[in-house]
């Protein structure tokens, strides 16, 4: 105790004139604190990392602490830097809410709504539906964000986001969307050339296309197939679920889709190798936006849109894929990927 009273009267004798640290070098504080890594958190930031570290060292200068522990295994927060931490945090956060107010000021339907949402349904789903949505709210601008990566809403990275794992910050707004159900699939080409596993011992006979992306779980292949590994099936890896769908589609192997993916005219092949995989989508926004009217439209659309009552591949319980097919004809009819370019490899 009596260390902490010395290093508290240390400092407030330090700063008998008035401080020189900026908001700016704060976040940056934050952020190397998040990352634990000035080169991570350089790489987030777009700085370079001499530049974060010499601005660290300014901050650490102005206020007369040591912030970090610096070694070989990154960044740890000194005792001054914990005690620091949560006041910096509560600043953010309030200069996030000023922004936010400001940006949900107006109670018109007018202005720009940014919605963070995964690949898969961000390209499929929510963009076919958006040209309709435009029509209708020609006021709106609906700034769409289809990435794996997650955007945090309470840091005004995205005003709404559709994704994979519920929030847990208390200042926001979360809202289960659906299901969506993950099966395997092969091109027609491929079953002609190579046939379809009726089992999971068969599979080593085949190659499997991989997703590996931030809100993926990258240890559900191996465990929903039973495997301990999948070291020599793996035929391609990547972090885009549209690459796997065109990967399918050009008979690469086999690829684990949404159910609902031949529903909508993908000329795929159901595996029946008696496993499914489910991930819930989780709509969150700021408290701050209920009294947005822009906000309060598109969260209210994009309810609607998934919509597990009008659209059954999103029910808690699992629909075979070619059961859903006879189901979903007018959502096909409207919103399929037959006759366009963009689903449909060349």
């Amino acid at each position: 105790m009596q260390q902490v009273l010395h290093r508290g009267a240390a400092m407030m004798q330090h700063h008998e004139e008035p401080l020189n640290a900026s908001w700016d070098d704060l976040k940056l504080f934050l952020a190397c604190a998040k990352f634990k890594s000035f080169r991570n958190a350089a790489e987030e930031l777009g700085l370079t990392s001499t530049t974060l570290m010499r601005r660290v060292d300014r901050l650490e200068e102005s206020i007369g602490c040591k912030l970090f522990l610096r070694d070989q295994s990154g960044l740890t927060l000194s005792d001054e830097g914990a005690a620091m931490i949560a006041d910096v945090a509560h600043m953010e956060r309030h200069a996030f809410n000023v922004f936010r107010r400001a940006s949900r000021s107006s109670n018109d339907t007018s202005g720009t709504v940014r919605v963070a949402v995964t690949e898969g349904p961000g390209n499929f789903w929510i963009l076919p539906r958006l040209i309709d949505f435009q029509k209708t709210y020609r006021k709106i601008t609906v700034d769409l964000r289809c990435a794996m990566e997650q955007a945090d809403v309470a840091r005004l990275e995205s005003d709404i986001a559709i994704q994979l794992e519920p929030p847990t910050n208390s200042d926001l707004i979360v809202t289960k969307l659906g299901r969506l159900h993950i099966y395997p699939f092969v091109s027609e080409d491929y079953a002609n050339l190579y046939g379809v596993p009726s089992t999971l011992a068969e599979l080593p006979s085949h190659r499997i296309i991989k997703q590996s992306a931030p809100q993926v779980d990258d240890s559900a292949y191996a465990r929903v197939l039973g495997l301990k590994s999948l070291e020599g099936i793996v035929g391609i890896k990547t972090n885009s679920s549209v690459g796997v769908l065109y990967a399918v589609e050009r008979g690469a192997g086999i690829g684990f889709l949404p159910t609902v993916a031949i529903a909508l005219g993908a000329p795929l092949v159901a595996v029946d190798l008696g496993v499914s995989h489910h991930a819930d989508l989780w709509l969150t926004y700021h408290k701050e936006f209920r009294a947005s009217e822009r906000h309060k439209v598109v969260v209210d659309w994009l309810k609607q849109i998934f919509d597990p009552k009008t659209y059954p591949c999103f029910r808690d319980e699992f629909i075979h894929p070619n059961a859903l097919v006879p189901m979903m004809t007018s959502v096909r009819e409207a919103f399929g990927l037959t006759g366009y370019v963009a689903p449909t490899p060349a």
